[in-house]
C-alpha cells in the first residue's frame, strides 16, 4: 500500500455506500421552503465534528476581531468552548476511531487543543507579549500539526493540503494588517466546512476490524465492493 492514495481525487461528492462506523449517528438534512429544496445532505459524526469546530473557530476569532470584550473574558470563553468541542469530539468520534484503530489520532488532537488553550491563557493572564502578538500564528500552527497527524494516520493528501494551507496562511498573515483574527478564523472555519461537505481521500479499509461483529465486517466488505463498482 502506498503512503498516499494517488488514485483518489482530493475531494469529491460524498459516497453513499457507507461503512458501519460511518453510518452510526449519521445525520441527514433536507430543508425545504414550500416546494423549494434549500439544503440537502448527510453528515457522518466525523463531518459533525468538523462543523462543530468550524462554528467554534468562527465564534472565537470573530469575537476577538470585532467585539469589545476583555481579553480575560475571552480567554475564559475560549477555554470553555475548546473544552466543549474536545468533549464533543471524543463522544462523536470514539466509535469511528476505535474501529479504524486511530484512537492515538484523537489523543493527539486533544493534546494539541489543551496545549494551545493553556499557552493562550497563560499569555493573556500573565501578559506574555510574545504569545499575545502571535495568537493567530499559534492556532494556525496547532491546526496544521493536527492536519499533518491526520494526513499520516489516514493516508490523505487532502489533509496534507490543509496543513500546507494553514502553514502558508501564517506567512500571509502580516499582510492582513489589523484583520489577522478575521483572516485566521476564515481559514480555519472554511477548511473545516470543506472537509464536512465533501468526501476526502483516505487509505483503503483495514483488514481486521477487531471490535466489529462478523456480520458488521461482512457488511463493510459489501459496501467497499459497491464503492468500487460505483467508481
Amino acid at each position: 500500500m502506498t503512503f498516499l492514495p494517488l488514485s483518489q481525487p482530493l475531494l469529491r461528492d460524498k459516497q453513499e455506500d457507507l461503512d458501519i462506523q460511518d453510518l452510526q449517528g449519521l445525520l441527514r438534512l433536507n430543508l425545504k421552503l414550500g416546494k423549494f429544496n434549500l439544503w440537502s445532505g448527510f453528515y457522518t459524526r466525523i463531518d459533525q465534528v468538523f462543523i462543530l469546530w468550524s462554528l467554534i473557530c468562527a465564534g472565537i476569532f470573530i469575537t476577538a476581531q470585532f467585539l469589545p470584550v476583555s481579553w480575560y473574558i475571552q480567554a475564559i470563553w475560549w477555554s470553555v468552548l475548546t473544552l466543549i468541542g474536545s468533549v464533543s469530539m471524543i463522544i462523536l468520534t470514539w466509535f469511528w476511531v476505535s474501529v479504524e484503530k486511530l484512537r492515538w489520532l484523537l489523543y493527539g488532537w486533544i493534546i494539541l487543543m489543551i496545549a494551545g488553550v493553556t499557552l493562550t491563557d497563560l499569555g493573556i493572564f500573565y501578559g506574555w507579549s510574545t504569545v499575545l502578538i502571535n495568537l493567530c500564528p499559534l492556532w494556525l500552527t496547532i491546526s496544521a500539526l493536527g492536519y499533518l497527524l491526520t494526513a499520516w494516520s489516514v493516508r490523505s493528501r487532502t489533509f496534507l493540503l490543509m496543513a500546507i494551507i494553514h502553514f502558508t496562511s501564517i506567512v500571509i498573515l502580516p499582510f492582513c494588517g489589523g484583520w489577522q483574527f478575521c483572516a485566521t478564523g476564515i481559514v480555519m472555519a472554511i477548511s473545516l466546512l470543506v472537509l464536512a461537505e465533501w468526501q476526502w481521500d483516505m487509505r483503503q479499509p483495514i483488514e481486521d476490524y477487531d471490535i466489529l461483529t462478523p456480520e458488521q465486517k461482512l457488511f463493510n466488505q459489501q459496501q467497499y465492493e459497491r464503492r468500487l463498482v460505483a467508481k
